[in-house]
Parts: structure tokens; C-alpha cells; sequence
């Protein structure tokens, strides 16, 4: 599932200094520097990277496929492959994903909630059938 795709290019940038106000709506990569306020989502049509940044604050809900964090999220985040929390990271507000790599130092003031994702695999087993004593 993972490692199979490229990650995408970061192709926009909210750069250090900059606030932004409003829902932000993007495809492929976007690193956050500065500040936004409203929900930062990722179109479902292509694979989607988010970084935020160490001085980044977020205050909102962030959904894409791929979400690294080091700074401060107050809101929910919904990743919808792997979610990365670096040493710095702040996240006020449940996490929902697919996997997690959580590093020393990062905190979460939420539920966590892992999100289940059929594969190919679970629908393929086998039924097991037990054997029966013969007396």
C-alpha cells in the first residue's frame, strides 16, 4: 500500500509570514510555513501530500492521503493513508488514518481513530472448517 506510489510534488507553499483565511482546497503537495485559518483538503483524484511545517499553525480540519506534521493543528485531521507525527507536532483534536508513525515528543489532545481499509487479502481467505472426533 504504501512505498507502491510516487509521492507527489509540493507545487504550493503557504509560506512563513503568510496567514490565509477560508477554506483552502489543493491537489498533489502543499507545505504550510505560515498560518491558516479554515479547513485545508486534498482532491481525492490523485494521490495528495501535506506538510506542516514546524512554525505552521492550522486552525481547522486537514484531510489528503499523506499528512506529515511538525507544528500545531487545532482541529481534526483525516488522513487518508499515513499520517506522520514528527517530534514537534501539536494536533488539538481527533486523528483518523490508515497507519501512523508517531515520533517522541509529538501530542495529541483527541481520540485517535484507525481507519479499516479492505484489501485483496481479507477477501481471499479461506473458511476454516474443523475436524470432527471420530469415536
Amino acid at each position: 500500500m504504501f512505498g507502491k506510489k510516487a509521492q507527489p510534488p509540493i507545487k504550493s507553499l503557504i509560506a512563513q509570514g503568510t496567514r490565509i483565511e477560508g477554506n483552502v482546497k489543493f491537489s498533489e503537495g502543499l507545505r504550510v510555513d505560515g498560518e491558516a485559518i479554515g479547513d485545508i483538503t486534498a482532491s481525492t483524484e490523485e494521490t495528495s501530500l501535506l506538510v506542516i511545517s514546524e512554525a505552521a499553525v492550522v486552525e481547522g480540519g486537514v484531510t489528503a492521503d499523506h499528512v506529515i506534521i511538525n507544528g500545531t493543528v487545532r482541529g481534526p485531521v483525516h488522513a487518508r493513508e499515513l499520517l506522520e507525527l514528527q517530534p514537534k507536532a501539536r494536533v488539538e483534536g481527533d486523528v483518523s488514518y490508515v497507519a501512523l508513525e508517531m515520533h517522541q515528543g509529538a501530542v495529541i489532545s483527541g481520540q485517535l481513530r484507525p481507519l479499516m481499509v479492505p484489501s485483496a487479502a481479507d477477501e481471499e481467505k479461506p473458511l476454516l472448517k474443523l475436524a470432527a472426533k471420530s469415536a
